[in-house]
């Protein structure tokens, strides 16, 4: 049999699930050590003589990948061909709503749709600060939601986000991820657990990607949940790009180079000043200038 065009529906460290063209699935291992598919990429593969496996032997060109940084700044691609990136919080484990900037942020520069989707509501409805923070979100054009993967209830909501996209789910350890997908899949294929007793941390509930078929069209791709998360830069320029207000206020800053940060004339700082820019999402993006300027400098 020849090769085939084949998409990564799984991944199990050097080996992987594929979906063939006819929708079969089969499991695949990789050809050499240069090549490192992800969920999400297109792949040639061919069968393996006298066994099971296949054999993955090229990448296709990716419309997009989601990645981070590890410590050296080297680059780690976690999903490709991605074309909403849905982030995830809840009131527990503790919200970090810098997570969700930096995802956000990752999702501009990839080209990508993004939302937030605020899980849990069967505990209650978000406080104060997540309710403003949400706000925020839809007021700069992003789409929002709320709803309980326990109970079901406004699951709807996020299916309309969704609309029969190829979706990544991201966020926290421990916000329901997993049990999104559950629910919106009608099934129980992937694993979940519960948030640690002890620290209110979430326990990391999925150890490799895996992308499912939405009942309605399109997919969504499982990620493992994080307690931190940045996208991979490769300059602080980069970071005006992904945050949508401050990198429209900046075309009317008196320097072209500007860094809205101390320099007169930022049209940047003066939309925090008049209420314009929300000054939580303008130190979050100050803080994510400040950890690309530190990883430039580590690398060279």
């Amino acid at each position: 049999m020849q090769s085939q065009t084949a998409l990564v529906t799984a991944t199990f460290s050097r080996r992987m699930q594929l979906r063939l063209p006819q929708g079969d699935e089969v499991i695949a291992r990789i050809k050499g050590r240069r090549l490192k598919p992800v969920c999400g990429d297109r792949v040639m593969a061919e069968p393996i003589d006298k066994e099971s496996d296949w054999l993955i032997t090229s990448i296709a060109d990716r419309d997009n990948e989601l990645s981070r940084p590890d410590g050296r700044g080297t680059v780690e691609v976690l999903a490709a061909n991605i074309e909403l990136l849905v982030a995830v919080i809840a009131d527990l484990p503790q919200p970090d709503w810098f997570i969700v900037d930096r995802y956000l942020c990752a999702a501009e520069l990839m080209g990508a749709a993004g939302a937030v989707v605020f899980n849990k509501i069967d505990l209650g409805q978000p406080d104060r600060t997540a309710d403003a923070a949400l706000r925020e979100y839809a007021q700069i054009g992003y789409a929002t939601a709320r709803c309980s993967a326990t109970t079901g209830e406004r699951i709807d909501e996020l299916a309309s986000i969704l609309n029969a996209r190829t979706a990544i789910i991201v966020g926290q350890s421990g916000v329901g991820k997993s049990s999104l997908i559950n629910r919106l899949t009608g099934s129980e294929r992937l694993r979940t657990a519960s948030v640690s007793g002890k620290s209110g941390a979430g326990r990391h509930t999925t150890a490799n990607s895996a992308m499912l078929q939405l009942p309605g069209g399109g997919a969504v791709i499982d990620s493992p949940g994080v307690r931190d998360y940045a996208p991979a830069l490769q300059s602080p320029a980069e970071v005006s790009i992904g945050y949508r207000e401050i990198g429209a206020a900046g075309h009317r800053c008196r320097f072209n180079d500007c860094r809205h940060h101390k320099e007169p004339g930022c049209a940047v700082r003066q939309g925090v000043t008049d209420g314009a820019i929300s000054a939580r999402r303008y130190d979050s993006f100050r803080r994510l200038v400040t950890f690309t300027e530190q990883l430039a400098a580590k690398r060279y």
